[in-house]
C-alpha cells in the first residue's frame, strides 16, 4: 500500500455531501469473500454516476482513482461491512471498485 496515498487522521463528509450519496447506497455492491493463508478478502463496487459526486479530495491527483480510504471515510460514503475490513487498494481500470482485506483471524 502507498502510504502517501492515505490520510493520518480521516476527512469527514459534510451534511451536504452526504445527503448527495444517500441516493446512491442502496446500489453498493458487495461481493463475495475470497482468502489466502493469511487474509479474507472481498471488493465492493460503487455505482459508476457515484463517483461523479463523491468529494474530490477523495480522490489521488495523480491517478484520478479514490485513494485509500480510513473507515470512517468509506463509512461515511455508505459502504457497510462488519468490523475489521480495511481499504487497501483501488482497482485503476475500474475506479469504481474498491478492494477490501482483513486478517483471517479477526474477532
Amino acid at each position: 500500500m502507498d502510504s502517501k496515498n492515505r490520510r493520518k487522521q480521516p476527512r469527514l463528509l459534510s451534511e451536504p455531501e452526504r445527503a448527495r450519496l444517500e441516493e446512491f447506497q442502496d446500489s453498493i455492491h458487495y461481493s463475495s469473500r475470497y482468502s489466502d493463508d493469511n487474509f479474507e478478502y472481498r471488493h465492493v463496487t460503487l455505482p459508476k454516476n457515484m463517483l461523479k459526486v463523491i468529494p474530490k479530495d477523495y480522490f489521488d491527483t495523480e491517478t484520478g482513482t479514490l485513494r485509500i480510504l480510513l473507515e470512517d471515510e468509506w463509512r461515511g460514503l455508505g459502504i457497510t461491512q462488519s468490523l475489521g475490513w480495511e481499504h487497501y487498494e483501488t482497482h485503476t481500470p475500474e475506479p469504481h471498485i474498491l478492494l477490501f482485506k482483513r486478517s483471517k483471524d479477526y474477532n
